[in-house]
């Protein structure tokens, strides 16, 4: 430069990139950049693994790219994460939508596998930035030595280059956190885990479930690819079904046929039939095994998880509160069950009876059951099945106790140290609805009691569970749960408690039209009271006996057993059972026509259980009394009093006994000319009477009968029989 020459630069146009502004230059320039030009594709790295054919995926792949737009539109990077089961297919998932986007991402693929569930830990966020950088064309020598250094830049790099970041098997959301580019650009998450951390980075968290067996099955196909599957379909459906819809386990299965293609479907359903065998036989040496993808996510439980996912294991229901939990552990287990929740372990169930529900994916339990046995001795196993046990019987009884207080609770037993109670409200409602809802858990620990050491146990929880029995009517079950308790009361030599079985179990049988196998049981009842000098448990016994030949169409042998029973139960000090005995004699009356005879026993009745502050019987009794009235004409009397017996029955959950008042009711509104009125209460009572489980009885299908005559509208069907007017105890 001579003197002071002025050197003017003048830029125009669009610059990208790096530029450099200089007067008079001497001697070679070289300038070189760090930073590679935007979407270069002849030097973007294409690291994505190879896709796979996905099978039900449709829904999920569309929410990916509705995300997608929607980031795109807001200007910002789009992050999904894919979360769900070990083997439930999220890497597949993630691969096929990432490799459908290519034509819109020519700035390349980056993909890392962060381990989460490696031995030696996962995979540190700075060597993955490193090799980040390395792939997006910068040198080793200029990666700068600071992680800081070296996020920056990876930003830069990412910032103008549309590219796609697929971070598979993550563990945490700090780890993913510094992965994530700049720009417009996708990333997806795959993990065990759910990462709602992520959702604070604008993430779309996406849960895959297992496959439905119509999608197991074509998946199943797909891996054959053979026509056996076409050739076999019902075999094909038992094969995905042992397999409960998980596409590793589908695929292993598949694979291990194709290998041996002159085997038919049903050698590998034979081979996983066998419970403890399944995990085993769905692994390929060397290959892909479902035993050791579920290892990896019990590896990474914290000890408190890892003991209640063993424990759990043992669970002999479908589905469990959390309350359950607590029982297991013996102390607050909902952080362990977050975690679990968290790790997909468990599956959320919804909610009832205010409390969370879960259940294990059936591979998940046999595999929790192989950790259980493995390290857990077989005293620590016991234990946790009866704390199980104990919880359900607390439960159960404390349920019993506000439906039906009246019902005399035998002493139960719930183990050492304080019980764990569900909490399902206060009312009536709430408590038939939570034994319902648990009735399969019920079922199944009651079944499983004498195997387990607690024969009490199977006993206890058939009569904790008869308010249901008596008001929901699950025949089968009221069956089952008598027969087993009574064996559990046999093997524990508590005659007492045998005899219990076999009244409420007479009850049962005779509640389901089988008063001859009902009548031999009382019998039974009666002889064993009898040999013991129990006078209160025989005199009770006189009144299942007069129901069971009442039911056999022998009704003046029926009244002379509720006579008796009424003067020795008054006799012994039992007024409500005396109030019982008094309310069958009007029954007998009210069937026979002898509507003036029934009004006295039944009005006595109804008295001495008021007395005795038996709600749901004296409620009874006083619709019993408005048949009586109705029988005699005096409609009036008998609204008035039908009336009263409906708003308790309702009240209480007892909707065979409401649909029996409702119908009487539509009697009485006959009678006065309003068709109508009577249409609608026998519609009212048909329902009833179907949520009952009753929509075949005898009086279901009178009030059937009569709204039809009414109205050629059909109603719906439903029905009901008069419940005994007993319990177990008396």
């Amino acid at each position: 430069m001579r003197g002071h020459e002025r050197s003017d630069n003048d830029l125009s146009g669009t610059v990208e990139g790096p530029a450099i502004q200089a007067g008079t230059v001497h001697g070679g320039i070289h300038i070189r950049s760090v930073v590679e030009p935007a979407d270069e594709p002849g030097t973007s790295p294409w690291q994505l693994p190879p896709s796979i054919r996905i099978v039900d995926r449709a829904a999920e792949v569309g929410t990916l790219e509705r995300h997608r737009t929607r980031a795109r539109l807001e200007g910002r990077p789009a992050l999904a994460v894919v979360s769900g089961l070990g083997g439930v297919g999220k890497t597949a998932v993630a691969l096929s939508w990432l490799h459908s986007l290519r034509p819109h991402f020519p700035g390349g693929q980056l993909y890392a596998d962060l381990r989460a569930q490696a031995p030696g830990g996962p995979v540190d966020p700075a060597e993955v930035v490193g090799r980040f950088l390395r792939a997006l064309g910068v040198p080793d020598p200029q990666v700068p030595g600071g992680f800081a250094e070296q996020l920056a830049l990876y930003r830069s790099l990412t910032a103008n280059r549309r590219l796609v970041v697929m971070l598979d098997d993550a563990a945490t959301a700090a780890q993913v956190r510094p992965l994530l580019p700049a720009g417009q650009c996708v990333t997806v998450v795959t993990s065990r885990r759910r990462l709602p951390g992520l959702t604070v980075d604008g993430g779309q968290v996406i849960h895959l479930e297992p496959l439905a067996p119509e999608a197991a099955v074509e998946l199943l196909d797909s891996t054959l690819a053979d026509g056996r599957v076409a050739a076999q379909p019902e075999e094909a459906r038992a094969l995905v079904e042992l397999c409960a819809g998980l596409p590793l386990a589908v695929r292993i299965a598949g694979a291990r046929l194709a290998a041996r293609p002159r085997h038919g479907i049903t050698t590998m359903v034979r081979a996983l039939a066998a419970e403890h065998d399944r995990l085993e036989a769905l692994a390929i040496e060397g290959d892909h095994d479902v035993q050791a993808a579920l290892d990896l996510s019990y590896r990474g439980l914290p000890d408190s998880a890892a003991r209640l996912y063993r424990l759990l294991g043992l669970h002999p229901g479908r589905e469990f509160g959390g309350p359950v939990g607590d029982a297991v552990l013996g102390e607050d287990a909902s952080e362990p069950l977050d975690v679990l929740y968290d790790a997909n372990l468990l599956i959320d169930a919804g909610q009832a009876a205010g409390n969370e529900r879960y259940r294990f994916h059936d591979l998940v339990r046999l595999h929790a059951i192989t950790q259980a046995n493995r390290d857990d001795s077989p005293e620590e196993r016991d234990a946790a099945l009866r704390r199980i046990g104990w919880y359900y019987l607390a439960s159960a009884t404390r349920a019993e106790g506000i439906i039906d207080p009246q019902h005399r609770t035998m002493a139960r037993s719930y183990g050492p140290g304080p019980s764990v109670v569900a909490d399902f409200g206060d009312g009536p409602d709430a408590a038939l609805d939570w034994l319902e809802l648990e009735l399969p858990n019920l079922m199944a620990v009651l079944r499983q009691a004498r195997s387990a050491g607690v024969p009490e146990l199977a006993w206890q929880l058939a009569d904790a569970m008869w308010p249901l029995f008596l008001r929901r009517k699950f025949y089968a079950e009221w069956r089952e749960a008598h027969r087993e308790g009574l064996l559990g009361a046999q093997e524990t030599d508590d005659e007492a408690a045998v005899c219990r079985m076999l009244t409420s179990g007479g009850l049962g049988e005779l509640d389901m039209g089988r008063p001859g196998p009902a009548l031999e049981m009382f019998e039974q009842a009666a002889e064993l009271f009898r040999r013991s000098g129990d006078a209160l448990g025989h005199a009770r016994t006189l009144n299942y006996r007069g129901l069971a030949h009442q039911r056999l169409g022998e009704p003046d042998l029926a009244a002379g057993f509720f006579g008796r029973a009424a003067a020795e139960l008054l006799d012994c000090g039992d007024h409500r059972a005396a109030g019982l005995a008094r309310f069958n004699l009007a029954d007998v009356a009210v069937s026979r026509g002898r509507y003036e005879a029934a009004v006295p026993d039944a009005d006595a009745a109804h008295t001495a259980l008021r007395e005795a502050g038996d709600t749901y019987n004296t409620a009874r009794a006083l619709a019993l009394t408005g048949r009586a009235h109705l029988g005699l004409g005096r409609l009036d009397r008998a609204e008035e009093v039908l009336l009263a017996a409906l708003e308790t029955l309702r009240s209480m959950a007892a909707d065979h006994e409401a649909a029996r008042a409702l119908g009487s009711l539509a009697q009485v509104s006959e009678r006065r000319g309003q068709p109508e009125l009577a249409g609608e209460r026998y519609r009212k009572a048909l329902v009833l009477y179907s949520e009952a489980g009753q929509s075949d009885s005898d009086e279901a299908r009178e009030a059937g009968d009569r709204l039809r005559a009414l109205d050629p509208e059909p109603g719906p069907d439903g029905g009901g029989s008069d419940g005994p007017a007993a319990d177990p105890a008396g």
